[in-house]
């Protein structure tokens, strides 16, 4: 990012991945901006990635409009005992769970805990992701490029896999891919390939389910200010994020969450195979 752009965030940096939420300044807005109206009332949903950043602000919302939730996440517990307090505070159950996506035994075994814990799953947003910045496509290693795509490729197949056999007439999943996918970013090639990758596999997945009346979607955000980027990028590349969009400025995880909404509940009944782009008004090729 060139230095023509203004400043938006202020200098920081976290020392790994994935980042802590309870270390940025200025925290993301998670807050949801209106009263809820029952539109997922008394659904499941699982989340992965689910602690912070979007998934904070999607799991606060599904709560607020009904749901029960389950957030998978790595290793952040603070984060994800925050998020499991703000969801009850919409007087909603919260179930945390720790570990890997990248692991299908875990995904397995992530699924049959919300199922024993709440009866039921009626919405999977995969959402968990991770990003490694090179600046040369020789310095990606062949470590980088595994833990980059079984993180957020692999792990959208198996959590799907361990779903769908419960997952009924009516059921929605919600897959995050991203802004990377349609414009490309040549310092994070396995992550935009990642994020590709999601796209054709939301688009096919649709139409492998759309029999059944599961519904298919994704969500492509632009720069949103969650932990992955304090976590990724350099003080002076965070301290400009966002500012090269015509919003000029980073979006925020509750304005991303109504997208996920929107697809996860039945206003979106004959939207399948789609993708919304909440992305501060960069353009894309859908």
């Amino acid at each position: 990012m060139s230095s023509e752009y203004t400043k938006t965030l202020p200098s920081q940096t976290q020392d790994r991945q994935p980042g802590r939420e309870a270390e940025m300044r200025p925290r993301p807005d998670y807050e949801p901006r209106y009263p809820g109206s029952d539109r997922l009332k008394d659904k499941v949903a699982l989340i992965t990635g689910g602690d912070s950043g979007i998934g904070r602000a999607v799991s606060v919302l599904f709560a607020r409009e009904g749901a029960d939730i389950a957030i998978v996440y790595l290793e952040e517990n603070e984060d994800a005992q925050e998020t499991k307090r703000l969801v009850e505070r919409e007087g909603r159950r919260c179930l945390t769970i720790a570990g890997d996506v990248g692991d299908s035994g875990f995904a397995r075994a992530a699924v049959d805990r919300t199922i024993k814990q709440f009866g039921k799953l009626d919405v999977l947003v995969n959402n968990a992701a991770e990003q490694h910045p090179q600046k040369e496509i020789g310095d990606i290693t062949p470590d980088q490029l595994d833990r980059t795509f079984r993180t957020n490729l692999y792990g959208y197949f198996y959590m799907t896999q361990a779903a769908l056999p419960h997952l009924k007439k009516g059921a929605a999943i919600v897959n995050t891919t991203s802004v990377t996918a349609y414009r490309g970013s040549p310092e994070l090639l396995d992550y935009s390939a990642t994020k590709g990758a999601i796209l054709a596999f939301t688009r096919s997945l649709a139409k492998k389910l759309a029999d059944q009346g599961i519904r298919v979607n994704g969500v492509a955000p632009g720069p949103i200010w969650t932990p992955l980027i304090p976590s990724t990028f350099t003080a002076d590349k965070v301290e400009k994020f966002g500012a090269d969009t015509p919003m000029k400025r980073p979006g925020q995880p509750n304005e991303v969450a109504p997208s996920f909404l929107f697809l996860a509940c039945e206003d979106s009944s004959y939207v399948t195979g789609s993708v919304l782009h909440p992305n501060g008004g960069d353009p894309t090729e859908s």
